[in-house]
């Protein structure tokens, strides 16, 4: 294995296997795709451009960006800009596809460092069992173990009481001791879809007539000061978590998110047909993203 017809091969295995566990797991993903054929904005969910998927990660040694990105650094990926959450004490990186149609990747970390003293002993309880770099020992050319990693635990299931502390501090935190790497998020590509649909305000309007509920934070739509990236996301739906101990708690698992990126102003004048990827306003902003964020936040998932 090894040549790159091979590595885009194995990373369809891996992009397949997140979306097929993502969709079983998050109803409104469902629901949202049949509305889209349904309501006849696309022929079949094939059509629809998925602009970017998510990863949360715990930044502490062994784990964390570092240890995550080697699996898609080894299939084509190419990583770009740097983000800075201070209130959230996240650092976040996103990574450029090998090919245009598939998703970027963004990926986050908590400064598990940051975190008060009880915070970071009960994370590092859990994560000192991963002794060391599990994706060392992964074989990056078998889609199927990459995807099977990707599902795993990687440390024993939390307590709720330990799950209830973190999320007092960091709801970050408490997402990723219970979820690890489950996709956190996939998001829905609106600029290419028909007329009346191929904008986030006009999207979201079809989105709550359908009955699914937005991420309110900073506004139903996030805009990036350069206007040209709009973003707006579902509220995470909420999962009856099994804990250690054979305790349950309702909490929150993931959402779906959807993107707008405007075509750069020196190609507005390019016809319509003509405009791929490269032409519109690519990469992340951290002011839409710190907002992104909360849709598994309880601000957002309590709301009635």
């Amino acid at each position: 294995m090894g040549t790159s017809a091979d590595k885009l091969a194995t990373l369809d295995i891996v992009l397949n296997g997140l979306m097929r566990r993502y969709k079983e797991r998050v109803p409104d993903v469902r629901t949202i795709l049949d509305a889209m054929v349904s309501d006849g904005i696309v022929k079949s969910t094939a059509d629809i451009e998925n602009d970017h998927i998510a990863f949360r990660t715990m930044g502490v040694p062994q784990l964390g960006v570092k240890s995550f990105e080697k699996i898609f650094l080894h299939y084509g990926y190419e990583k770009r800009d740097h983000y800075f959450f201070e209130g959230k004490k996240l650092d976040a990186w996103w990574y450029s596809p090998p090919r245009e149609t598939d998703p970027r990747i963004f990926v986050s970390e908590l400064r598990v460092g940051d975190l008060s003293e009880e915070s970071q002993r009960i994370i590092r309880s859990y994560t000192d069992e991963v002794a060391t770099d599990p994706v060392d020992s992964l074989d990056l050319d078998n889609g199927e173990a990459v995807d099977a990693f990707l599902h795993q635990p990687l440390w024993r299931t939390p307590i709720v009481a330990d799950y209830q502390s973190l999320l007092k501090e960091s709801e970050y935190a408490a997402w990723v001791i219970y979820n690890r790497y489950y996709l956190n998020h996939f998001t829905i590509s609106v600029h290419n879809l028909p007329e009346g649909y191929n904008t986030v305000a006009a999207f979201n309007d079809f989105l709550e007539k359908h009955g699914i509920k937005l991420n309110t934070s900073g506004g139903k739509i996030k805009v990036s000061p350069d206007g040209g990236l709009l973003q707006s996301s579902t509220v995470a739906e909420m999962l009856d978590a099994e804990f250690a101990n054979g305790e349950k708690l309702r909490i929150s698992g993931s959402y779906v998110e959807f993107a707008e990126r405007k075509v750069l102003p020196w190609f507005t004048n390019l016809p319509a047909g003509e405009i791929q990827r490269k032409h519109r306003r690519d990469g992340f902003e951290a002011g839409n993203a710190d907002k992104i964020f909360e849709s598994t936040y309880t601000t957002q998932t309590g709301r009635n």
